[in-house]
């Protein structure tokens, strides 16, 4: 009995061996091409969570001042836009883009960025305001947004 691989083993082998590496670099090719997504992704759902959180600044602020808690809130249901600085809502239009100061976005200063926030509010109920915060953007050919929705309530 001889001992050894024949031809049709090795050959079996190898293409075993091709394949496995072949979807390894496939995988790690895919990982790659989604690692920009999931930067961007991630920054527009903070983007997202700072716009709920300067309406409720907004409505806070006028409770303290003795105001109406909706002073300001009202009259953007075509959007709205504001940033982390704005002490009101500034009609949305066509959206500008956030420019980046290197600490913060803003609409005052900076360089260009991706992302566009339309904050949308209707009021159907007395004492509560229905807010949607989309922050979209374009990467590379595909367009991508994040979008929420809450409820907001005169807590006074």
């Amino acid at each position: 009995m001889k001992q050894g691989f024949t031809l049709l083993e090795v050959l079996i082998s190898l293409t075993i061996i091709t394949v496995g590496v072949v979807g390894v670099f496939a995988l790690v090719q895919q990982t790659i091409s989604l690692l920009p997504v999931s930067e961007q992704r991630l920054a527009a759902s903070y983007l997202v969570q700072e716009g709920m959180e300067i309406i409720r600044n907004l409505r806070d602020t006028n409770i303290i001042k003795g105001e109406a808690w909706n002073l300001g809130l009202t009259g953007c249901g075509a959007g709205c836009e504001a940033d982390y600085l704005s002490s009101s809502l500034t009609a949305w239009g066509a959206g500008r883009y956030f420019l980046d100061n290197g600490t913060f976005y803003n609409y005052g200063s900076g360089s260009p960025t991706l992302y566009k926030r339309k904050i949308t509010i209707n009021s159907s109920v007395t004492d509560v305001l229905k807010i949607t915060i989309e922050v979209s953007w374009q990467e590379k050919t595909r367009s991508h947004s994040i979008r929420t929705r809450e409820d907001i309530y005169n807590w006074y």
